[in-house]
């Protein structure tokens, strides 16, 4: 089960596990080697199959699941092909920058000063760093200045003295019962000859080939409102993966094939792959989500200094049309980064905006296959968990009582602790730590979405990036 331990301070969550119930079978056939989808348009979703959210996320307390499972009969018939995720990409048995011994997360939670600091940048090798921090530090005392830090920096160290305790004490928890599952294991001195390096030709540029449909002629306005419905035996064209929402309404998995590259479809999901200034299609949907989960590309220094166009300035996140997309009373949930200017930006701008009431502010934490931190809790550069802002769409009062009828409030504070993905970007699944606090069969919506789920709606202009089939493993073949 993707849920591991559920307790009062949040939960440990196996990504992995959640990825390979997703049901990645492929029937009939379509199992035969060589084997591609084609899309048919239908102009109405009113005969597709009720998509059952949260069907592939039953959570347990009872410890981990085998990943790599048994052949699951689909509709009387044993799969032909099961593919699974590569177990390689959440071997993440140390930590990037290990932490000092006093610093490690079964020793407590220690008190940390501005020397500590030094001493970590030392300690770990960043000598340069460290006579810089040195240097400037002996100004500030010869000129009795009171920091060496920007604002910027000042707000991220206030933000995090007021989160660490409750992200150290809770994940110890965790991490705690981890162990005692077998879920987690302490390091061992063997040597892993795994290589989990990604082929250089699963990067296919979905974005750019996103930016490049902007050239496509004009599909006819009757055509907006088709749904494409993924079959067996040939390829859809390009032009229709890229101004329609594919969907996939079947109980088997569907590979696609766009420029040349396979991508593993689950069922019961649909998305589509546009760029931001696409979206009509979604629009045109006519679907109305109860839960909207958002992965904005945050503007930084380092996709500045590249010339790539890979961030939206917060004007244009604003202009996403949230409010067309949402049913009343809807779960709104915002990945943001470490930068309180985006936090703030997020809970005083955004959510205003959109209506969107803030009510929670939960951290997904970072751990490895031991337990540990994947970067030091304290570190100056990087912290090793990241945030995520739940709000809500006002609705009517009467309304929002139907719709809260027997699930739970939503916590103001939650843990999401897991292994990360070393893929980049890859986030940890929340439908399944969502759904004690959402009615079973809404709809559900991810936006900038990397990767697709049962039951769910993806858009994104790289929907399908980490649906790339090399980074799955043929399991069997029958």
């Amino acid at each position: 089960m993707s849920v591991v331990h559920r307790l009062t301070a949040g939960w440990l969550v196996d990504h992995l596990a959640f990825i390979n119930q997703c049901g990645y079978e492929i029937c009939g056939s379509f199992a035969h080697p060589g084997g591609v989808t084609r899309s048919t348009s239908v102009t109405s979703t009113e005969d597709c199959h009720r998509i059952s959210t949260f069907a592939a996320t039953s959570s347990s307390n009872d410890g981990p699941t085998d990943h790599s499972g048994d052949a699951i009969e689909t509709e009387g018939k044993t799969a032909k092909m099961r593919y699974v995720f590569r177990e390689e990409f959440f071997d993440i048995s140390e930590p990037h920058i290990a932490a000092a011994p006093e610093e490690q997360l079964s020793q407590g939670c220690p008190e940390v000063s501005m020397f500590d600091y030094f001493f970590f940048l030392f300690h770990h090798g960043m000598v340069w760093i460290f006579f810089v921090c040195f240097f400037f530090f002996q100004i500030l005392q010869k000129h009795k200045r009171k920091c060496i830090f920007n604002q910027g920096e000042l707000d991220a160290l206030e933000y995090h003295s007021k989160v660490r305790k409750l992200i150290w004490e809770g994940t110890l928890q965790l991490v705690q019962e981890g162990f005692k599952s077998g879920f987690l294991h302490h390091a061992t001195a063997k040597l892993s000859c795994r290589k989990n390096n990604v082929p250089q030709h699963v990067v296919c540029g979905l974005a750019e080939l996103c930016e490049m449909a902007k050239q496509f002629p004009a599909v006819n306005e009757s055509d907006h409102h088709a749904v494409h419905v993924l079959e067996d035996e040939t390829s859809g064209a390009e032009q229709d993966l890229l101004s329609h929402v594919m969907e996939n309404s079947s109980n088997c998995a569907k590979i696609i094939v766009l420029m040349g590259q396979k991508y593993l479809v689950p069922p019961k999901s649909s998305f589509l792959l546009s760029d931001i200034s696409c979206l009509q299609p979604l629009l045109n949907y006519k679907k109305k989500y109860d839960v909207i989960v958002i992965d904005p590309p945050w503007e930084n220094k380092s996709v500045k200094r590249s010339n790539r166009y890979s961030h939206l300035s917060s004007w244009q996140i604003k202009q996403i049309p949230v409010p067309a997309l949402a049913a009343p009373n809807c779960l709104v949930v915002t990945w943001v980064t470490n930068r309180q200017k985006h936090l703030r930006f997020v809970k005083d701008e955004l959510y205003p905006h959109w209506s969107v009431k803030t009510l929670a502010e939960w951290h997904w934490v970072k751990i490895t296959t031991a337990g540990e931190f994947v970067l030091p809790l304290d570190s100056l550069h990087k912290k090793p968990y990241e945030v995520l802002v739940l709000g809500r769409v006002q609705g009517g009062v009467k309304e929002a009582l139907r719709k809260f009828e027997g699930v739970l409030p939503i916590p103001e504070h939650q843990l999401i602790v897991s292994i990360p993905c070393s893929l980049h970007s890859h986030k940890p699944p929340l439908a399944a730590v969502l759904a004690e606090f959402i009615k079973p069969d809404v709809e559900c919506l991810e936006l900038f979405a990397r990767n697709l789920q049962p039951g769910w709606t993806s858009w994104g202009n790289e929907v399908l990036k980490f649906q790339h089939i090399d980074y799955f493993t043929l399991l069997q073949k029958e």
